[in-house]
């Protein structure tokens, strides 16, 4: 047997094993093994377990190939089992609004939870809304961050009642604050019913490991939806700075710095030691999730996915960690695999966080919402048409640095602001002027703003059509952009 025979049937059997081929499966248009969406439904319900880390840079998966010292060999499997996509991009760089954005499959503005802190709407159909309608139990461990707050009171820190969860309605055991509620080694999260569940003396990534871990291992009478949240490898915040395990930042002591941080003051110095540690503590989380599925005989049945919320510029763009129209901000590891997704592939095209719901229910075969902007990902890992048809385009909405939009393309990042308002003042403008804009082809680590630079003004009122598109599509009033004009 030759090796593109090989090839095709592997593919095809990958496809069979989460997805019922349809007639048209053979049609001229479609890659080999590929399904058709229209009749293709899944030959068995799969289990879904999402996995999200907090802050994670996407160089920072090792088999992205961007960074040498980085260590990620579970993750890393994933990449080679399953789907991923490269250039995944959060639709807003911050933890509450790119949260929202992943239940609902909507944009930051749309959810209502535009900064940090005013709480999502309790009328959109989310992810596990959807999903126990369709006969799932959903459940939920870690950190939320989608309930309104008050930093004065400390008030929506702690528990989160049911009519806040968004579907999340079986188990649940966790914290709307987390960074407020735990520290590294110890802490408290809150169960179903509002009690306490604490933890000493345990690193706060195994704590969670460990109650997901007894969660599968018990006997489920119906499909389920597993969401992890974890904190790691984001900063703890009365403290400052991140905390790796014990003797994990001593492993990177001298570590490698990416490209785009080298030149550039920030406080990635002293952080970068313990981030490391960080991301290594999550892989082996990950780890450990995938051989209790694998114990438990549900591996094959479950879809994994594993995400961040968006990335980490380490103060190098602004006084934070995130908050920029930077790669190193609204870039984050996508992965899936299991039914439907065993494909070996790693995709290049520009895809947003508002699609892992989409993809999700898809892999589900549960209904996608009319009201959701996100799009199904498994026609581009399926379709030859899709592919060439691809938009590949992300829109990004920021808040709190800023009163900021952007657009990140295959090529180019495009960002406007308005400067005479502050970042948590309104969650958008009507008039904007241009700020930044980076060729990515030539400048891949963002050095040399473009902005307002006579030889790109062409380029510039492309993007900012485009941009505007993207605004009007997301359901934002037209407003105005004012170009830069920097040189004569």
């Amino acid at each position: 047997m030759n090796n593109d025979t090989s090839r095709r049937r592997f593919l095809k059997s990958s496809a069979l094993s989460g997805l019922a081929l349809g007639a048209a499966a053979a049609h001229a248009s479609m890659l080999p093994g590929e399904v058709d969406e229209a009749q293709a439904q899944p030959a068995k319900r799969p289990n879904i377990v999402l996995y999200c880390c907090d802050q994670m840079r996407s160089d920072f998966v090792g088999a992205y190939n961007e960074n040498s010292m980085t260590r990620t060999p579970i993750v890393d499997g994933m990449v080679r089992r399953g789907s991923s996509f490269k250039y995944a991009v959060t639709n807003q760089p911050l933890c509450s609004p790119s949260r929202a954005c992943m239940i609902t499959g909507l944009y930051a503005t749309e959810t209502g939870e535009w900064k940090i802190g005013v709480g999502m709407r309790n009328d959109l159909p989310t992810l596990a809304s959807v999903l126990r309608d369709n006969g799932y139990s959903c459940n939920f461990i870690g950190k939320w961050h989608l309930m309104a707050t008050d930093p004065r009171t400390r008030a929506g820190y702690g528990w989160v009642p049911p009519d806040q969860r968004h579907g999340f309605l079986d188990l649940w055991q966790g914290a709307n604050e987390f960074e407020h509620t735990t520290h590294p080694y110890d802490g408290t999260i809150w169960d179903t019913d509002g009690s306490e569940i604490t933890y000493k003396d345990e690193y706060r990534v195994d704590f969670i490991t460990g109650l997901a871990v007894k969660f599968l291992r018990q006997r489920h009478e119906k499909p389920f939806l597993l969401y992890v949240s974890q904190l790691e490898p984001h900063q703890q915040n009365d403290l400052h700075r991140m905390v790796a395990p014990k003797g994990y930042a001593e492993r990177y002591k001298n570590p490698v710095v990416p490209h785009d941080l080298r030149d550039l003051p920030g406080d990635w110095q002293e952080e970068l030691p313990d981030y490391y540690g960080c991301v290594e503590k999550i892989d082996e989380s990950l780890g450990t999730i995938l051989k209790t599925l694998e114990e438990e005989n549900l591996l094959e049945d479950t879809v994994v996915a594993f995400i961040s919320d968006h990335g980490c510029h380490f103060k190098t763009r602004n006084t934070e960690y995130k908050r920029s129209a930077h790669d190193a901000s609204i870039r984050f590891p996508f992965v899936l695999q299991g039914p439907g997704f065993d494909q070996s592939t790693m995709r290049d095209e520009v895809v947003s966080m508002i699609d892992l719901t989409p993809t999700l229910l898809a892999a589900a075969g549960a209904p996608i919402p009319a009201s959701m902007k996100g799009r199904n990902l498994m026609p581009l890992l399926n379709s030859r048409k899709a592919q060439e048809g691809w938009i590949n385009t992300a829109y990004i909405q920021i808040s709190e640095s800023m009163v900021g939009r952007a657009i990140r393309t295959g090529q180019w990042c495009y960002c406007v602001v308005d400067r005479g308002m502050k970042g948590t003042e309104a969650p958008s403008s009507m008039h904007y002027e241009e700020y930044q804009m980076y060729n990515l082809a030539d400048d891949p680590f963002q050095q040399v703003n473009l902005a307002g630079r006579q030889e790109y003004r062409d380029v510039a009122a492309e993007l900012r059509a485009l941009l505007l598109k993207s605004m009007a599509d997301a359901g934002e009033e037209v407003a105005e952009i004012t170009p830069a004009h920097l040189y004569p």
